[in-house]
């Protein structure tokens, strides 16, 4: 038994179409975009095409309203920052849902030493905002709203058409996280209302080092970085040709593909979920049935998800993840875990596993048979 990788949710491994649309870019097609030589136009045509398909996912309004970053985290922080600073003479209110991602958080606190009121709006115990609360916090000073479009760490999708909704009548602009949901759900910027939507290259098996911000029209963001005019002024820097181009085509095949690819994940996630929820004190975390096709995710009682990660790794052969990558390494109880309503001894027992294309049927007993020996050695070890 080995070799079963269900940590999707931090990397994804390069679609070998991608690698074969975007190698040129290594290669021959090296120019600098900015440069007005032949060259330089070759690599220029080859970052709006890229611009151009990441538009056509999300059903941008034109692909001018793609601004192009290095990775998700920085998206975040144009987003955030970005927007706040440029129109603080609005509002000085800032709002965000208590499960956000790090980089969501840090930006909006961040901004919070700058002056900025910051609110986190509440969820229940499956991760959904609490809509009523939300409502009761937005006020016409309330600038930004970030809330993601769905959770990498429980799975749950939030309802953002009558999140949009409620910003959009009582609030000014709405932000989406949608790195999780990117290339799993379909994604209508215009018809779900949002202002302003960071995805990833990585998060649908394009390259590393390349995301994107959509940014409505009606919006006006002060730059986080100075430099030339590259990406409006928005991103200035070089851009990374070879990540850009390999996104486009990431987006383009994610667009053609989710459907059927969301369709076959949610029966091996649904077999996963219905046998590891038959273990001993096993409880899934997350919305039952307003989730991720391709996420499962559970906790424990009386063991530690670290334990449990690098147990079914070193033992098994198959990688997990126990919570968000990006902060996992500070130990401390998730964040998102205890703004669901969860003690900090339960949420410490945390495993999260996300499907990809390479995941099959035939590996789901493998897989409930390694979380059932992991759980009960574990627990003959633990003190508790």
């Amino acid at each position: 038994m080995g070799g079963i990788y269900l940590d999707h949710q931090s990397a994804m491994p390069l679609d070998p179409r991608v690698l074969e649309f975007a190698k040129t870019c290594l290669v021959e097609d090296f120019g600098n975009p900015s440069a007005l030589h032949s060259v330089g136009l070759s690599a220029k045509t080859a970052v709006e095409e890229a611009r151009a398909k990441v538009a056509d996912l999300i059903n941008a309004e034109d692909s001018s309203s793609i601004i192009f970053t290095a990775s998700a985290t920085e998206a975040n922080n144009l987003a955030i920052k970005g927007t706040a600073l440029r129109n603080a003479a609005k509002g000085k209110k800032i709002l965000a849902s208590s499960i956000e991602h790090i980089s969501v958080l840090n930006s909006m606190k961040e901004l919070q030493k700058g002056g900025f009121e910051l609110t986190l709006a509440p969820v229940d115990g499956m991760g959904v905002v609490d809509l009523s609360a939300l409502e009761s916090l937005l006020s016409k000073e309330t600038v930004l709203t970030s809330i993601m479009y769905a959770n990498n760490e429980i799975g749950t999708v939030e309802p953002m058409q009558e999140i949009s909704e409620m910003v959009q009548e009582k609030g000014m602009f709405l932000h989406a996280d949608a790195v999780a949901a990117e290339g799993r759900v379909p994604i209508d910027v215009q018809k779900d209302g949002i202002d302003l939507l960071t995805i990833s290259s990585n998060d649908m098996y394009g390259p590393q080092g390349a995301a994107a911000l959509y940014v409505s029209p009606k919006v006006k963001l002060q730059p986080s970085l100075v430099g030339g005019g590259q990406e409006r002024g928005l991103r200035p820097g070089t851009e990374n040709l070879f990540a850009i181009a390999g996104m486009g085509e990431a987006a383009r095949l994610a667009r053609l593909e989710m459907a059927n690819e969301s369709e076959r994940l949610k029966h091996i996630r649904d077999r996963l979920i219905e046998e590891i929820s038959k273990l001993d004190e096993a409880y899934l975390t997350g919305h039952p049935t307003k989730r991720l096709a391709h996420h499962a995710s559970f906790r424990f009682s009386r063991i530690e998800g670290e334990s449990i990660l690098l147990t079914m790794d070193a033992m098994f052969g198959i990688q997990i993840s126990t919570g968000s990558a990006c902060s996992s390494r500070t130990l401390e109880p998730s964040h998102v875990l205890l703004a669901i309503g969860l003690k900090h001894e339960e949420a410490h027992g945390s495993m999260v596993m996300t499907l990809g294309r390479d995941n099959d049927p035939s590996q789901v007993s493998s897989i409930v048979g390694a979380v059932n020996q992991t759980v009960q050695r574990l627990r003959m070890l633990s003190p508790l």
